[in-house]
């Protein structure tokens, strides 16, 4: 294929046309054909095309006698801003991870569809998006987030779509849904990062709400750890595996005390994921004798802190010079109860000698400083 020229006299003006045509051979001898009129061509489409035919054709560089110069455009940098910054980054790799855990499929198929002109589904995938790169309140997402971003490009979904009250409601698609997207999670996460489910770590926190609260009858008055005695709380309880990958979790009413949510949270999540030969642990906070109880009962495993009324009939094994050192500043000691079933561990970082002398006092007198 080559590049022919033709010309046409107009109004007493020449005009120079071009066309792409082919060569080839027929029973009465080469022909030609045209591919493609590519009309007059400016001034960029003529360098195109000569350098096209330069590099391919030699013998067609004849076709322009005249080079047309670059056109130069003078430039005020100072002048010069930057707006309508979107953020891209992070919503499209939270979008992809969305899309290798499945979530989008799982959404959709559980999430009944109506006559509304957005999805609720993919409302959803807005409220997980924007808890993966700047968690905030669904206002904030409503009135700021979703406009800096670049969800509207990469969901397919109108800014005028987006408010706080549909957001809102989209939450309230999913909450039925919570015990089956919990399992879908472990599945696909366990498989994609390869998580260990052989332990599982157990706490409590709690958050509160300013207002009533009449119509939420978990809130109520407890010990708040936000320092909000004044306000109606929820606790949550939260499995996660030694990674930090949750797990699952339950909402326990306000004035419920950590000691009592061990039994319903572990059968809760035997029941969800089985019984397996893990090991849970928690803090001294969870520690009773009623749980002890439980977790023997079917030969559980667990890590539980010891709190300073177990710690007293330890008093002279942890007194004693036998400790063990695992790391520099680290100092550990084992002790065996009584009976032979529960094993004591007990860590002393290495403190200046004033500290450990105020501690070991402490610990003979049973001082609540030590």
């Amino acid at each position: 294929m080559y590049i022919r020229k033709k010309t046409r006299i107009k109004d007493g003006k020449r005009h120079d046309y071009w066309a792409l045509v082919e060569s080839y051979r027929a029973e009465s001898g080469p022909r030609q054909r045209t591919i493609a009129c590519l009309g007059e061509l400016d001034k960029a489409g003529r360098l195109g095309i000569l350098g096209a035919a330069r590099c391919d054709h030699s013998y067609q560089n004849h076709l322009f006698k005249e080079e047309p110069a670059p056109e130069w455009v003078e430039v005020n940098v100072k002048g010069v801003r930057v707006e309508n910054i979107r953020d891209f980054g992070g919503p499209w790799v939270g979008l992809e991870l969305i899309r290798r855990l499945r979530l989008d499929r799982f959404f959709s198929e559980h999430i009944a569809k109506g006559r509304e002109r957005v999805s609720w589904a993919a409302m959803v995938l807005v409220l997980v998006i924007c808890r993966l790169c700047r968690p905030s309140s669904e206002l904030h997402i409503a009135e700021h987030f979703f406009e800096q971003a670049s969800l509207s490009d990469l969901l397919g979904i109108a800014s005028n779509r987006i408010n706080e009250n549909r957001l809102y409601r989209a939450l309230d698609k999913v909450l039925p849904h919570k015990e089956e997207l919990e399992k879908h999670l472990k599945e696909r996460a366990g498989s994609l990062f390869n998580l260990d489910y052989d332990l599982f770590l157990y706490d409590v926190t709690s958050t509160y709400f300013e207002g009533e609260a009449a119509g939420n009858p978990l809130a109520e008055r407890g010990y708040s750890r936000d320092h909000r005695g004044d306000c109606k709380q929820v606790c949550i309880g939260l499995v996660v595996t030694k990674d930090g990958f949750p797990l699952g979790y339950e909402v326990f009413a306000g004035n419920r005390s950590d000691v009592t949510t061990v039994e319903e949270i572990v059968e809760t999540m035997e029941c969800r994921y089985g019984k397996a030969n893990r090991i849970w642990v928690m803090d001294r906070g969870m520690a009773s004798s009623s749980n002890f109880d439980f977790l023997n009962q079917d030969g559980r495993r667990y890590i539980l802190g010891a709190n300073r009324g177990q710690l007293k009939q330890y008093e002279a094994e942890l007194l004693k010079k036998d400790w063990h050192s695992v790391q520099p500043g680290l100092e550990v000691k084992r002790v065996e109860s009584p009976d032979g079933q529960e094993v004591l561990f007990y860590a002393e970082a290495r403190i200046g000698p004033k500290k450990r002398k105020r501690f070991t006092t402490g610990l003979r007198n049973g001082s609540k400083r030590a």
